[in-house]
């Protein structure tokens, strides 16, 4: 049986050392935790924890557990591919949204929010078909999109990098992350995950999405 609280204390170590070893307050990184398929109990638990910041990545299973989550002071995280159709009910039930990666979702988002919505902009750093993301050769003139964006308040990159086994092999990517959020002056960067986030932190992340070593693999 998965630990939730011994597993988020255990995190919880592992991002203060991560900080201290790359001289950053502890306080300055959020950990995001990666509820998809898990059970409003076990969130709960988490909270119990210490937890405050949720990322979901499917909106039709997001919906119920904000609700059952109401009473508690969270902070919810779109963190998964969106789809237009679903962006004023993303803007209506999300606090960030981080997964703008092409123009007509952000002109959705933009549309359909009624306050400013912080946002990070996903970047895909690699060639990986299956995932999504704006090239590097096109992220000046996306982000430079933003200006129009009334409603939009880009805060910072999103990135998932390819799984390698061993976390050194991932520290490129986050580099190239970090290296082009300063590029472009955005203060968030969202990066690194259950397997890499001790080396995202040490590479500048300010949010991790943690998942699996929270609440255990997925059933």
């Amino acid at each position: 049986m998965t630990d939730v609280r011994e597993n988020c204390r255990r995190i919880l170590d592992k991002i203060r050392n991560a900080a201290t070893r790359s001289g950053r307050e502890p306080a300055s990184i959020r950990l995001i935790a990666v509820t998809k398929t898990v059970p409003v109990a076990k969130i709960r638990e988490a909270v119990a924890t210490g937890i405050s910041n949720i990322g979901e990545n499917r909106l039709q299973e997001a919906l119920p557990k904000r609700a059952a989550l109401a009473d508690l002071p969270l902070t919810w995280h779109f963190i998964g591919h969106l789809q237009t159709n679903k962006a004023k009910k993303a803007v209506e039930q999300f606090d960030w949204v981080q997964c703008i990666d092409r123009p007509d979702i952000a002109e959705k988002l933009n549309q359909a929010a009624t306050r400013r919505l912080p946002v990070l902009v996903e970047v895909k750093l690699h060639d990986e078909p299956s995932k999504s993301g704006v090239v590097e050769s096109e992220l000046k003139d996306f982000v430079s999109r933003f200006s129009h964006y009334d409603r939009l308040d880009l805060r910072g990159f999103m990135a998932i990098p390819p799984f390698f086994e061993n976390p050194e092999d991932v520290r490129p990517y986050f580099r190239k992350l970090r290296v082009l959020a300063e590029k472009f002056g955005l203060p968030e960067l969202s990066m690194g995950m259950s397997n890499d986030f001790e080396v995202a932190i040490e590479e500048g992340a300010t949010m991790v999405r943690v998942g699996s070593a929270l609440f255990g693999e997925r059933q």
